[in-house]
């Protein structure tokens, strides 16, 4: 068995167990099992990611090299949001999508932000029926905050990530990677 399956193992048993006693302490029909569901599936999905890398579904694979969106997301404050993570200790959640020191190719970047992009977008997809769940029996106040923890960890994130595939796809198109395109990176 190789170390990155055991190590898969040992976190899915990590996680289930940590998931039954926190069950034990809030019970089952607690809705914040399924906020701690989400966390522990995009945590499970890093620690898979050297045996196996979820997709985007094809319609949403593809950004191309143009202006992404850049009105919109000025507007949504995209750039500010990837400034928070690159300039805060939030940089640590997921380092592989980061260049540092030109330690990694630029192919490899590549797949490690549509990676990210994916587990992000997989992760809303599951928790917003979950959502709608939640509002269902009637828990207001922890569907709004849910809503809320939805935009900040998966969508802006989707959203910053697609951004910086543009702008790779870009600089792909040109055809390399100067040196300070290289640096361009480290800020985007």
């Amino acid at each position: 068995m190789s170390w990155h399956l055991a190590k898969l193992v040992l976190v899915t048993i990590f996680f289930g167990v940590c998931f039954l006693m926190l069950a034990s302490v809030i019970g089952l029909n607690s809705p914040w099992l399924g906020l701690l569901t989400m966390f522990y599936l995009m945590g499970w999905l890093k620690v898979a990611e050297p045996l196996f890398v979820l997709r985007m579904p094809r319609a949403l694979r593809a950004v191309g090299p143009g202006p992404h969106g850049n009105r919109l997301y000025r507007w949504l404050g995209v750039r500010s949001f990837g400034k928070l993570l690159r300039n805060t200790p939030l940089r640590h959640l997921n380092g592989s999508v980061y260049r540092a020191s030109g330690g990694k190719s630029f192919a490899k970047l590549q797949r490690q932000i549509a990676s990210a992009e994916a587990t992000h977008f997989w992760a809303a997809v599951l928790f917003t029926p979950y959502i709608a769940y939640v509002l269902s029996r009637g828990f207001l106040t922890e569907a709004i905050l849910f809503i809320a923890v939805q935009i900040v960890f998966n969508v802006y994130p989707i959203l910053h990530l697609r951004a910086v595939r543009a702008r790779l796809s870009r600089v792909g198109a040109i055809g390399g990677v100067s040196r300070s395109t290289k640096a361009g990176f480290e800020r985007a």
